[in-house]
């Protein structure tokens, strides 16, 4: 080969050098939201009420990102009352910090702003936002987060026509602060007065969503309600699961889903049938009285109104629990699909780890000084004026909270919710390792459905089953294709396990997903320390961080290194 085609050919390879070099080290792209939160008025249930409202709208905007985007959003809180929220579902890798919950950032004083920064690191699916203050999501501030796959990344499914968005929950009519002075004189909130889709209670002339015959849709349901079970199905449809909270699922068919307090998933709905309108339908699951609710899609073109007849909801009861339980047991990971980054799900095979700590965590609830409380082993949670995660970074924990107070397993657990130990109501921490590979098993002995969500993480939602844990449950263990999730139900009389590898280092909040458990005590939190206090394991405390309690005057500590 000549000398300078041999140069053209160096010069070539080390411009191609060059660019991948730069492409390694470029940042990922940033999405940039301001949002101003205010009270206003809203009709969810056609009754005019003061409502939460972001930019003066409910639900709020949507973000709308791909994995591993970096999303920046300024807070302008405008209410008469401190504010934080959660991007619920999003594992915010190392950052606990912008995880807004109380027990680690202090909440934005009204008339003040703050600003939000986090990446969607290696992240799909479909999730939300809303407010962790007091009972301030029964108001509003609730709005969807939708995480979408890299172009890169193969999706194992064809791109929909369109992708809707339902965020729909039980509502009260009664604001916010009315339901809190509930609870805090001891009295429970009571029944919810009915179901809103999408921060309304739609006529049945006014389509919510659109499809065009023979094409396919993407429609992402979210429970954000405060306390029910829902169920839901659109009459004369077929449900594809493709999603559920993150993982690609086997694409069984449904002819409805149980989506329980804070679950997410994702369902394909082909316009098949007859061109005409159709009701989509939310009922009430596990209640004494059924509350349904409709919103009308619409065929374009479409000639005809939907049939009064509705699709039934699924059997009540027992019987319920058991048809709702083998749903459950028929969600499968989607072994053969691509995750978020390039590598397969399936390379991860956590049947094979040993188990290094199990957590048995019994709810329960009781009265304290004659009012009402709910507890995890036999302790109720509270916050602190100094969120944990700041006195821990402080060094001044010993002043704020006990790590372990409540062990591992209960020495002594209530045979059911009217036959109570006594509870502390204190804060609750627990000290975790690092990396630990953990069991986490939540055994329900009260007469009422529970939910449960660990912030920070997913897990393999390994098994639900009646009855009362023991070691030797393990037997029945999905140790191959459980769904790795952040949410899990637990019916009545039954109980419920998953495992985690704990490697994301933070102060990461584990709570019943029940806003009124939640507020009362059933919830704690994991401390996940990083012994070599490394920028490889968590990120130092932000520069715009809000400082509150004992450390708002103390000087900063040196920041975590490489």
């Amino acid at each position: 080969m000549s000398q300078p085609a041999m140069g053209c050919i160096k010069s070539f390879v080390a411009v191609l050098v060059c660019l991948c070099a730069v492409a390694v080290q470029a940042e990922d792209p940033y999405l940039f939201f301001d949002w101003n939160v205010t009270y206003g008025m809203i009709s969810p249930l056609g009754v005019p009420q003061q409502g939460i409202l972001i930019n003066g709208q409910f639900p709020g905007p949507k973000i709308n990102c791909t994995s591993n985007n970096n999303i920046v959003v300024n807070v302008f809180n405008n209410l008469d009352e401190p504010l934080l929220l959660t991007w619920y579902g999003v594992q915010q890798r190392k950052n606990s910090w912008q995880d807004g919950n109380p027990g680690t950032m202090c909440p934005i004083a009204p008339g003040t702003n703050f600003t939000y920064r986090f990446q969607v690191k290696d992240q799909i699916g479909s999730s939300f936002y809303y407010p962790t203050t007091s009972l301030q999501k029964a108001s509003g501030g609730i709005g969807g987060l939708q995480i979408h796959s890299r172009l890169l990344i193969p999706v194992p499914f064809d791109p929909p026509a369109d992708d809707f968005s339902v965020l729909t929950g039980d509502w009260y009519t009664k604001g916010h602060k009315s339901l809190k002075r509930l609870l805090d004189s001891g009295r429970p909130l009571g029944r919810p007065d009915g179901i809103q889709i999408n921060g309304n209670s739609y006529t049945k002339d006014e389509p919510l969503f659109t499809m065009e015959a023979g094409k396919t849709y993407r429609y992402r349901v979210c429970n954000v309600g405060m306390k029910t079970s829902l169920n839901f199905r659109i009459q004369n449809h077929t449900l594809k699961l493709v999603e559920m909270e993150g993982s690609h699922t086997v694409q069984n068919v449904y002819d409805s889903l149980d989506v329980h307090v804070g679950q997410c998933l994702s369902v394909l709905v082909t316009a098949n049938q007859d061109p005409k309108d159709y009701f989509m339908v939310v009922s009430s699951r596990f209640t004494k009285k059924l509350l349904t609710t409709v919103a009308l899609i619409h065929y374009a073109n479409g000639k005809g109104p939907a049939s009064p007849e509705l699709p039934p909801p699924p059997p009540e009861t027992e019987t319920g629990i058991a048809w709702s339980i083998n749903q459950f047991r028929s969600f499968r990971w989607n072994l053969t699909a691509s995750a978020a980054r390039p590598n397969p799900q399936g390379s991860y095979h956590y049947g094979q780890i040993n188990i290094t700590r199990t957590f048995k965590l019994v709810n329960s609830r009781a009265r304290v000084d004659g009012k009402l409380r709910y507890a995890v082993n036999g302790f109720s949670h509270t916050d602190a004026v100094t969120p944990f995660k700041l006195a821990e970074y402080y060094g001044v924990q010993d002043k704020v909270f006990k790590y372990d107070t409540m062990k591992d397993e209960p020495d002594k657990v209530p045979e059911s919710a009217n036959n109570n130990i006594n509870v502390l109501v204190t804060s609750n921490v627990v000290n975790a390792t690092f990396r630990n590979f953990v069991e986490i098993v939540f055994e329900n002995r009260e007469k009422t459905i529970q939910t449960w969500h660990l912030d920070g993480y997913s897990f393999f939602a390994v098994a639900i089953e009646p009855g009362r844990w023991s070691p030797d449950k393990r037997k029945n263990y999905n140790l191959v294709d459980a769904v790795s999730r952040n949410t899990i139900q637990v019916y009545p009389g039954s109980w419920a396990a998953v495992m985690t590898t704990l490697d994301n280092a933070g102060m990461w909040n584990l709570r019943s997903e029940m806003g009124e458990r939640a507020y009362l005590g059933q919830q704690l939190y994991l401390s996940v320390l990083s012994p070599a206090r490394s920028l490889r394991d968590e990120y130092n405390l932000p520069d715009n961080a809000l400082l509150c309690g004992m450390v708002t005057n103390l000087p900063k500590p040196p920041p975590y290194s490489i």
